[in-house]
């Protein structure tokens, strides 16, 4: 049986401060004790995250800014201990799909007791509900805050595994564009790219559905003509708080539908060679398209058609928009190594998504064939 679950995902607030939005969401929700997570760029470059503090007064009862990209295990094990020795009722997670993904986990961490990587390695799904849910102000258009997956780094095999929950997501979302202004450009245009193609594999799935196709469809009519905006001018607020929800609608798609090779390469690609996920995006998304053209034609004429390209094949569409953010295009150009490649494309095939694309993907052969046409 086909079905949409929704999250418990309460309010998303959007144009307004994120240091007065949290402190009213803290005292909407009747929170006490609120600890912070954020990125290391915000908490110790930026005077971000002490506006944050100040307007949540008494209430703060701690920090933890030592989030890792990827999410390796043992950062989330230290993030953990943190919040359990802080005992609050609260977390406000504030940055990219790092800190985010980093709460999600250590929420499953705290509701099954796990103090050590070892205790992880079978714990997929959580079974108990999270004693402390998270409010996130997003710093990048990954889409993490919009669901309840969490992906983390196993330091032993470099292959990195998702961990869900029912209630790991966030209880509300801040949406303020003028945060964003601290993340590198290229972390801000690439990480939309990433929401191009959260957008693109919910359309092109197995499991697609009218639902999840009109977010999908609107996600990228606006992550087009915003992104190129943020491009030409960056301080253009009107402009990221129109990709901040074009995020939030692909980002709907996550979990809901069977994404594909894109996505599940992509986490092979960050875990075994470190390349950051928006970048993944930039290079993976095109040749997964074309690869799955012959079985996704319509959905690909739409595709075209929502990012302004109608009659040019979606892929290129989607290539010529990577190109005009100035994002690199070829695993080469990402700081892949040629003989890193077999690798990867063992480890994608671990991927459920690897294994839900749209055209089968049967062998590492079939990966090879992408990782190859990837390259440069």
């Amino acid at each position: 049986m086909a079905a949409y679950n929704y999250l418990p995902l309460e309010r998303v607030i959007f144009g307004r401060p994120a240091a007065e939005a949290a402190a009213e969401e803290a005292a909407r929700i009747g929170a006490k004790r609120v600890f912070v997570v954020s990125s290391k760029t915000l908490s110790r470059k930026t005077k971000e995250i002490s506006r944050i503090q100040d307007a949540l007064g008494e209430k703060l009862c701690g920090l933890f800014d030592d989030c890792i990209a990827h999410t390796p295990w043992p950062s989330i094990i230290a993030a953990a201990e943190a919040v359990r020795a802080a005992k609050p009722d609260l977390i406000l997670t504030v940055g990219g799909g790092t800190p985010i993904d980093t709460v999600k986990i250590l929420q499953i961490c705290l509701a099954h007791g796990v103090s050590a990587i070892e205790g992880l390695e079978n714990l997929r799904v959580a079974t108990r509900p999270s004693p402390v849910r998270q409010v996130v102000v997003p710093t990048t258009l990954s889409g993490a805050e919009f669901s309840n997956i969490g992906g983390g780094t196993d330091p032993r095999t470099r292959i990195k595994h998702s961990f869900s929950g029912a209630d790991v997501g966030a209880r509300s979302v801040i949406l303020d564009p003028a945060l964003t202004l601290h993340t590198p450009e290229w972390l801000w245009l690439s990480t939309g790219v990433r929401g191009v193609d959260h957008a693109v594999e919910a359309l092109c799935s197995i499991e697609a559905n009218a639902y999840c196709d009109g977010l999908a469809l609107h996600g990228l009519r606006l992550f087009s003509e915003g992104l190129r905006k943020c491009k030409a001018a960056p301080d253009d607020l009107e402009a990221r708080l129109a990709c901040q929800q074009a995020s939030w609608l692909a980002a709907s798609t996550i979990g809901r539908v069977a994404y594909g090779a894109s996505h599940g390469i992509g986490h092979a690609l960050g875990a075994a060679a470190g390349v950051p996920h928006g970048h993944t995006s930039c290079v993976m998304l095109p040749h997964v398209m074309r690869y799955n053209e012959a079985a996704t034609a319509g959905k690909q004429r739409s595709i075209a058609e929502a990012l302004g390209k109608p009659g040019l094949r979606a892929a290129d569409a989607v290539a010529q928009l990577v190109s005009a953010l100035g994002q690199p295009s070829t695993l080469r150009a990402a700081g892949v190594k040629r003989e890193q490649l077999p690798a990867i494309a063992e480890a994608s095939m671990k991927s459920a998504w690897v294994r839900s694309n749209p055209r089968p993907i049967r062998a590492p052969a079939d990966v090879m064939e992408l990782l190859e046409a990837a390259y440069g």
